[in-house]
């Protein structure tokens, strides 16, 4: 039966699996993979600070507005719900419609692209040159099966994994950071010397792939559902587990630029594995790619956890098929809205590469990752009587800084790759005359 928030997921997750969901989800093969995009994009120690702080902080607004959204709508599918409670159902279907034909499978196909680079630099191939570029795709596949499969089987086995996977790898970043100024034969005059100059559309460009190495604070919202003690879970968790990401990527940051000057950088895709080489030498890029293939792993599965809860959501509120929000009868799970997700990440993850999946999915949710933090403002006039157990620290500024940023780097996106944001956003669009078609189909009672 449903809970008093008309929930009818079981709230299995506290605070630390919530945490553990959140950090889980964001860090993964960003930090390991976007370092050398960030560099050849902006080739100055000083601003790839300012564009990873940059990022950080406006993760933060994020996380700071969606607190108050996540307490007052402790429900499965996040963002959808707060789209949907603030601007009505159209907009609700176009998040759902995007998250299912660009959003989700981009993301599950840039998480497992990297995990599958490590595993077969691990077995001694090259990844980037043929026969191995082509495994890359097979091989991410696979992984994607495999956390749908352990999501599939019930959110407590998930959720173990993910506490585990979690700690280990913010474990080991952390020793790399620690090791890096340690024994690490290092330069601190790398962070002073440029390899170019700055070009603004490259910053901004550079802070679309930053945002996808942050994404994951978000991620949270979608499983708000089965979250004990939700109007205070479900905040807490929110900043704690930004705080920890922020924290850790600018540390991990510093390590890289310290052992590797930023014009090498620029080249390094794998730049942790070459930043572990110079502090223990052969064994340190096995040791790496070990914590890469956890870390990859990890963030797989917390969106493999996460997604489909959109899909259940939309189903479960009759803008989708309503088998796909089918509760598995013994393992208490989403099964039909997990195995959609898994098929569509295999699709996507066959077919094309890491940067434009990387690219296209930060490019379809920020639209609505605005949407739903200016919901905020639209529920403060219309339902004032709303009880609110947490409001946003710094408002109004804070969601507006934050809706303001995301509008600047679609706006920066769109003039710099016209025809890849064009695309995204026709994909978007296309789901209005989709709305039409089905809600004549499938009226709203």
């Amino acid at each position: 039966m449903p809970d008093r928030w008309g929930e009818r997921l079981q709230r299995r997750l506290g605070l630390w699996s919530a945490v553990a969901v959140l950090v889980g989800s964001t860090i993964g093969g960003g930090i390991f993979r976007t370092p050398a995009i960030i560099a050849e994009r902006v080739p100055a120690p000083l601003a790839l600070f300012g564009v990873w702080t940059l990022g950080g902080l406006l993760a933060l607004c994020g996380a700071l507005t969606y607190a108050e959204l996540a307490a007052l709508f402790p429900r499965s599918g996040g963002v959808y719900v707060y789209v949907r409670e603030g601007f009505g159902r159209l907009p609700a279907f176009l998040f759902g419609w995007t998250e299912l034909v660009l959003i989700r499978a981009s993301a599950l196909g840039a998480i497992a692209t990297p995990f599958a680079e490590y595993f077969l630099r691990s077995l001694g191939f090259d990844p980037t040159h043929p026969p191995y570029d082509a495994a890359v795709h097979w091989v991410a596949a696979l992984a994607i099966v495999g956390t749908a499969t352990l999501n599939f089987v019930g959110v407590r086995w998930s959720s173990l994994v993910l506490n585990f996977t979690t700690a280990a790898k913010y474990g080991a970043l952390a020793a790399l950071v620690l090791l890096a100024f340690a024994v690490g034969r290092g330069d601190f005059g790398n962070f002073v010397g440029a390899a170019g100059p700055l070009n603004g559309g490259l910053f901004g460009l550079a802070l679309v792939s930053v945002m996808w190495a942050y994404d994951g604070w978000g991620d949270l919202s979608f499983v708000g559902g089965e979250v004990r003690d939700p109007e205070r879970n479900l905040p807490r968790a929110l900043i704690l587990g930004t705080g920890a990401v922020i924290a850790i990527y600018l540390s991990v940051n510093a390590a890289y630029l310290y052992l590797i000057p930023i014009a090498q950088m620029a080249h390094s895709p794998l730049v942790a594995a070459d930043a572990a080489q110079l502090i223990v030498g052969r064994v340190g890029v096995g040791l790496v790619a070990v914590v890469v293939m956890v870390a990859t792993f990890s963030t797989l599965l917390g969106s493999m956890l996460t997604a489909p809860r959109i899909f259940f959501a939309m189903a479960d509120d009759g803008l989708f098929f309503r088998s796909v929000a089918r509760v598995h009868p013994r393992f208490q799970t989403p099964w039909v809205a997990i195995v959609l997700t898994a098929l569509l990440g295999i699709i996507y993850v066959s077919l094309r590469t890491f940067q434009q999946l990387a690219d296209q999915f930060v490019i379809a949710i920020f639209p609505f990752y605005a949407l739903a933090a200016a919901a905020v403002f639209v529920l403060r006039r219309r339902r004032p009587d709303l009880p609110r157990p947490v409001r946003v620290w710094g408002y109004p500024a804070v969601p507006f800084l934050f809706v303001l940023a995301s509008l600047v780097i679609l706006g920066n996106a769109l003039r710099e790759h016209p025809g890849a944001t064009g695309l995204a956003f026709g994909g978007i669009l296309l789901g209005v005359p989709v709305y039409f078609l089905w809600s004549r189909i499938r009226p709203h009672p």
